[in-house]
């Protein structure tokens, strides 16, 4: 019982990070309908502007994370101004090739500026853990959980609650509507895109003092946010955070008692289950309109 305690703690810090990465990629695509291939160039971007706020510029570890998701949401707002805009109307198979190019080159361009080498970003956490009864987690990470609630929370109330959100949520439903209504769908797509970004940043952000951080460290994350949206269902901000949830349990899980080599397979196993029970994901929409 103490080790799935322990088991469940780890998958929920796991899974707030994965929830963000989710989130993001879906709300770009269910509105702006562009499968982003540079999502896990801005998680590790995420990771490298916190490493460069920490260090370089000698920010306070929490005043590095919030500059870190701007400078996210700067990079995102960004690509969309500059390479989707001019190709809105263009069939989605050049828009892909795009976005992959681009995906190629802000990770070639952070392996040459950087280096291969991996960079570890300054905790100022103390290194004894917190412990409650037989279960202890890091303050590091008990810090990741509960921010990645609080992105996760503030999300939510912008999409749901703001003037923004609506805006974003009636281009969704049908994006010609919407301009009628009086919706600057340009700027929503602007916006959209930089928010998702911004996410994926603050991912990279949250789990680049956990770990390391090298160039690479996107590849897997973006491989991971897709399997959660298809997971969760396409277009389903709810199912994208639950689907981050339940990928981080299957890992874990999988990790502690079947192999921790099949850490990242168990995750897929359970996803291609899920996916034969019901192809369109588990809380897909029943219908989109758009």
């Amino acid at each position: 019982m103490d080790q799935f305690l322990q088991h469940l703690v780890n998958a929920m810090v796991l899974g707030g990070a994965y929830a963000l990465l989710g989130i993001g990629l879906t709300l770009i695509f269910g509105i702006m309908n562009v499968v982003n291939f540079t999502h896990g160039a801005l998680y590790t971007f995420g990771a490298y502007a916190m490493f460069i706020a920490s260090t370089a510029l000698g920010l306070n570890f929490f005043v590095a994370l919030p500059f870190s998701i701007v400078a996210g949401l700067a990079l995102g707002a960004a690509i969309e101004l500059t390479l989707l805009r001019p190709l809105r109307g263009a069939d989605i198979d050049t828009t892909m090739l795009v976005m992959i190019g681009a995906g190629i080159i802000l990770q070639s361009g952070t392996l040459w500026i950087f280096g291969g080498v991996a960079k570890a970003i300054p905790s100022p956490f103390p290194d004894a853990p917190l412990t409650l009864g037989s279960v202890s987690i890091s303050w590091l990470r008990l810090f990741v959980l509960v921010a990645a609630a609080a992105l996760i929370a503030l999300a939510y109330a912008m999409i749901n609650g703001t003037r923004l959100g609506r805006a974003m949520r009636a281009t969704f439903q049908d994006s010609d509507a919407a301009a009628l209504m009086g919706v600057n769908v340009r700027f929503i797509y602007t916006a959209t895109f930089a928010l998702g970004s911004s996410l994926a940043a603050a991912a990279g952000a949250l789990l680049g003092p956990v770990y390391v951080v090298f160039p690479q460290m996107g590849d897997l994350a973006a491989v991971k946010a897709f399997a959660i949206v298809i997971l969760g269902g396409l277009g389903s901000i709810t199912g994208a955070a639950l689907g981050g949830f339940i990928l981080a349990l299957a890992e874990e899980f999988g990790a502690g008692y079947v192999s921790s080599g099949y850490r990242d397979a168990m995750g897929f196993l359970i996803i291609i289950a899920v996916l034969l029970a019901k192809p369109t994901g588990l809380f897909a929409r029943a219908e989109r309109v758009g």
